[in-house]
C-alpha cells in the first residue's frame, strides 16, 4: 500500500541523461512486482519457462535494468528483511485483495473478458523467495551490488542517500521520504511506456524527481511533522489512519500541533495500535550501517548460462544487449594473422 502523499507533492521530470553518472538505490521488491503486474501475456498470464518456471520478473529486470546501465546511470538494489510486527495487518489484507481478484479473474478468463483478463491478473502478483533469489542472481552477475535490508528495504534505500554513498532512493512508493530520503525518483523502469490500469492501453511515462527538503518547504512542515502526517493518512504500519481524514485535511492538523501528543491527543488511529508504536517504526527502522556499495566486472557467461541455458531466453537478444555493455573479447591467435 505505502503512504499515499501523492496529491500534496511536488513531483518534477527528470531524465535518464540527468542522471547519468549518479548512484540510484532501487527499492528491489517494489521494481519486481511492477514487472510482475504488467508484463504478462493477452490472457493476463505470466510469462514462463519450458518448466513452467515464471519470467516475466527476469525480463522486465534484463530490459530495463540493462537499458539504464547503457544510459550511465549506477545502480543497487536492496531488498526487503524481517517484516515489522505492525504491517502483518496490511500483509493479510493483500493477501485477501489477492484472493477475490484471482476469484475475478478466474471469472474473465471462462468468460474470455480480454479486458477483465489484464486487470485483475495484475492484482493477483505474487513475490516469492525464489524469484527474488533468481533476481538477485541476475543482478550479481550484472555487476550491481544487491543489499539485504535488516527489515524494510525503503529505510535502508534512505539511509544509503542520507549517508552520501547514492544519489537518490528509486520507488514507486513515498515512504522513503518518511524514512528520510533527499530524493527519491519514480517511474524510473516505467519510462516510456506505463499500462493504464484496468485496459488494454499504454500511456507515455516521465521519470520524476522528489525532492524532500524542496517539499518540506512548500508544505510548511518538518520531517516530524511529515512522518506525522502519513500515519494520519494511513500506512503500511497503522493502513486506516485516521477515519475521514485525507492528505490536505492531515497537513492542516499537522500544522495546527506542536507536538505528537497534543496532534494523537486530538484524533485516534483507526487501527488498535498504539501511534507511538507506528512513529517509532519510521524513527528507529534498523538498517545496516556497515555496508559499502561496490561494483563489480560483469559476468558476461553467467548471465547466458543463467538466462540462456537455464530460462530458455533467445541466445541473439542476450548476446546484443550484453555487446552493448560488456563486448565479448575478440582474442586472436597467431594463426589469426
Amino acid at each position: 500500500m505505502g503512504v499515499n502523499l501523492r496529491e500534496l507533492l511536488l513531483r518534477k521530470p527528470v531524465t535518464m541523461e540527468d542522471l547519468a553518472g549518479k548512484v540510484l538505490v532501487v527499492d528491489g521488491n517494489n521494481m519486481l512486482y511492477q514487472f510482475l503486474a504488467t508484463i504478462r501475456q493477452r490472457d493476463g498470464a505470466l510469462f514462463t519457462d519450458a518448466q513452467g518456471r515464471v519470467t516475466s520478473h527476469l525480463i522486465g529486470l534484463f530490459s530495463r535494468v540493462t537499458k539504464m546501465m547503457q544510459g550511465g546511470l549506477k545502480l543497487a538494489f536492496v531488498f526487503d528483511g524481517e517484516v515489522p510486527k505492525l504491517k502483518h495487518q496490511e500483509l493479510q489484507r493483500r493477501r485477501e485483495v489477492k484472493m477475490e481478484a484471482e476469484r475475478r479473474y478466474q471469472e474473465a478468463l471462462e468468460s474470455e473478458d480480454a479486458q477483465g483478463m489484464q486487470k485483475f491478473a495484475a492484482r493477483t502478483s505474487r513475490l516469492t523467495r525464489e524469484m527474488i533469489a533468481e533476481a538477485r542472481e541476475l543482478l550479481e552477475a550484472l555487476g550491481i551490488p544487491v543489499i539485504q535490508a535488516p527489515s524494510e528495504g525503503e529505510a535502508q534505500a534512505a539511509f544509503f542517500v542520507r549517508s552520501g554513498q547514492a544519489w537518490a532512493a528509486v520507488s514507486q512508493d513515498y515512504d522513503s521520504l518518511l524514512f528520510g530520503t533527499p530524493r527519491l525518483i519514480q517511474n524510473l523502469s516505467l519510462e516510456g511506456r506505463r499500462k493504464v490500469p484496468g485496459k488494454l492501453a499504454f500511456t507515455k511515462v516521465e521519470p520524476l524527481i522528489i525532492d524532500l527538503e524542496e517539499n518540506l518547504a512548500a508544505l510548511g512542515i518538518s520531517q516530524e511533522k511529515l512522518i506525522w502526517l502519513g500515519i494520519l493518512v494511513g500506512t503500511d504500519f497503522a493502513p486506516q489512519g485516521v477515519r475521514g481524514i485525507g492528505p490536505k485535511k492531515g497537513l492542516a492538523l499537522v500544522k495546527k500541533h506542536d507536538t505528537a501528543e497534543s496532534l494523537f491527543g486530538e484524533v485516534q488511529l483507526s487501527d488498535d495500535v498504539d501511534w507511538r508504536e507506528v512513529l517509532r517504526v519510521f524513527k528507529e527502522m534498523p538498517v545496516d550501517e556497515k555496508v559499502v556499495l561496490s561494483w563489480r566486472r560483469i559476468d558476461r557467461a553467467r548471465i547466458e548460462t543463467f538466462l540462456v541455458a537455464e530460462r530458455a531466453f533467445g541466445v541473439e537478444r542476450v548476446q546484443k544487449v550484453l555487446d552493448g555493455l560488456a563486448p565479448a573479447r575478440q582474442q586472436k591467435s597467431l594463426g589469426d594473422f
